[in-house]
């Protein structure tokens, strides 16, 4: 696999690979552990959740700025593993949030995922910069040795960063058991067992008394006998139960935060281990003022601004892929947790299927679109971003359907009904291998490709800036993220789901109108 890549391919790709392992573990149950930690809503929850995840890509812009600035990528994506550590270090005390702790604990988890979000920022493009970096000594190598080999160096760079993506997947791919084994034992421990809907009774209970809801209080007695092993728990007892059960479940995911602080220091020890492999780059050429003459900025003035138009037309519509792709880690989540059958299967485990997906399906993508350049059937990137969407559009379609057959009503409709109502409605493990096909499938056809198109369309004097603009976009994608729970909570879910069915078809749309102009621009 890295036979005639740089040598230093698999010590940058085994370095992000810890980095991503210890980030999915916490992201795989952050959304139901703000629930479960602090009683909050799904629509609370998620909020703060597409906040830390925008976070991460506006911070990425300057990180990228701190190390063009410092000339110190090596010292800054070091410093960036370290602050991450802190932060998850923060994250794994395992306090219990009570009513005259909650606000300031709150708060201490929210400081630490920014802390979490600005390493990340110091990491994530600068560590991808020296790979960028790596292939540009590469080929100046073989450019030394002929056209030939210069040819052959320069069709490794797609392949090496494609190795380096399917490195990401693979941590998480694995990261998400992590949390819930960890949970599930610490649970065991305590002569206790797992279930995904009775954090929140527990805390509606904590919140209420017995004048909660009578079908919630009759679904809390009944779930509160199955976790302690067939034994009833007295009404009298029960705010003793919940208390103590919302701490040990609690306290299972803390310690799956440890495991986070022990990837980013396995990370940073690869990284450290290795650097003097990895080149130093350069500073950056003030190519503003050397590539154009004043005659050739004139003459390509017009030019400029079709590739800046273009640029942000594609930006405009690829917010809308990622406000329906992130909802995996938002309403999909807790759909995984309320209407999917979790006896078998932790709802946050549902998450690896997508780096799963990415890890298989990537050479079956990569082989089908050769074959087809092959045969002179080249699909531009354009047209492949159209069709991303609409492979996207198709995942919702599905699971639109299949919850208008269902007939599932809103998510806190559904919370009234009895416990065994609900264990009989519940869908099976198939329907979230299907959903998250199509969208892994639509993420291969987008986020790659749509790198590459912003590597197209970007004047030579603004590369850096336009990358940006894209990892701006995504977070202005995450920040819409809170959207999705809330209308999965207010309205039936085909309904909810109809919705980012709707906006993908329409994004696919207006993507297919500007094919030819688009197409004419990246030529």
């Amino acid at each position: 696999m890295f036979k005639g890549h740089p040598k230093g391919l698999l010590a940058a790709a085994l370095s992000n690979m810890g980095e991503r392992f210890g980030y999915y573990i916490m992201n795989a149950v952050l959304t139901l552990f703000l629930c479960s930690k602090f009683g909050l809503s799904e629509e609370s929850s998620t909020f703060i959740y597409s906040v830390f995840y925008a976070g991460i890509y506006i911070l990425a812009l300057l990180g990228g700025f701190i190390a063009d600035r410092s000339q110190n990528y090596k010292g800054t994506i070091m410093s960036g593993l370290v602050i991450m550590a802190a932060g998850y270090i923060a994250l794994s005390i395992p306090i219990l949030a009570t009513e005259g702790n909650s606000t300031w604990l709150l708060a201490l988890t929210c400081f630490a995922l920014f802390v979490i979000a600005f390493g990340n920022g110091l990491f994530k493009g600068n560590l991808q910069a020296i790979v960028g970096q790596m292939y540009d000594d590469f080929e100046a190598e073989a450019a030394k040795q002929g056209e030939e080999a210069l040819r052959q160096a320069k069709a490794k760079r797609d392949s090496g960063f494609q190795i380096f993506y399917v490195f990401i997947n693979v941590g998480g791919l694995v990261a998400p058991f992590v949390a819930p084994l960890l949970r599930e034992w610490w649970l065991k421990a305590n002569d206790l067992l797992y279930n995904a809907q009775l954090p929140q009774l527990c805390h509606e209970f904590i919140d209420k008394g017995s004048s909660m809801a009578a079908e919630k209080l009759a679904n809390l007695e009944v779930l509160a006998s199955e976790v302690s092993g067939g034994t009833a728990i007295a009404m009298e007892q029960m705010g003793d139960f919940c208390t103590r059960y919302l701490d040990i479940f609690n306290t299972g995911i803390h310690y799956s935060f440890i495991a986070s602080v022990a990837a980013m220091l396995i990370s940073l020890v690869i990284f450290v281990c290795t650097k003097r492999i990895f080149p130093t780059p350069g500073k950056k050429e003030q190519v503003a003022s050397q590539d154009y003459t004043p005659e050739e900025r004139k003459a390509v003035a017009t030019e400029i601004k079709q590739r800046l138009y273009a640029l942000f037309a594609v930006l405009g519509i690829v917010i809308f892929f990622w406000f329906s792709f992130h909802q995996n880690g938002a309403s999909l989540a807790f759909f995984a947790r309320d209407f999917v059958d979790s006896s078998a299967i932790a709802p946050e485990i549902w998450q690896a299927v997508n780096p799963f997906f990415v890890i298989v399906l990537t050479p079956v993508i990569m082989f089908i679109f050769g074959a087809l350049a092959r045969r002179g059937n080249v699909i531009s990137t354009p047209k492949k971003i159209a069709i991303g969407m609409g492979i996207a559009g198709m995942a919702y379609l599905f699971l639109a359907i299949y919850c208008y057959i269902s007939g599932y009503p809103s998510a806190s409709e559904f919370d009234l009904l009895p416990a065994a109502v609900k264990a009989q409605q519940q869908a099976g493990w198939w329907v979230l291998i299907v959903l998250y096909f199509f969208l892994t499938v639509a993420e291969l056809f987008i986020s790659p490709l749509g790198l590459s198109f912003v590597s197209k369309v970007a004047p030579k004097h603004l590369q850096g800036l336009c990358q940006g603009l894209w990892l701006g976009a995504t977070a202005v994608g995450n920040l819409m993220l809170w959207v999705g729970p809330l209308m999965y909570k207010a309205i039936p879910l085909w309904q909810c789901w109809t919705v980012f069915l709707v906006l993908c078809l329409i994004s696919m749309g207006v993507m297919l109108g500007m094919v030819k102009w688009l197409e004419r621009v990246t030529k």
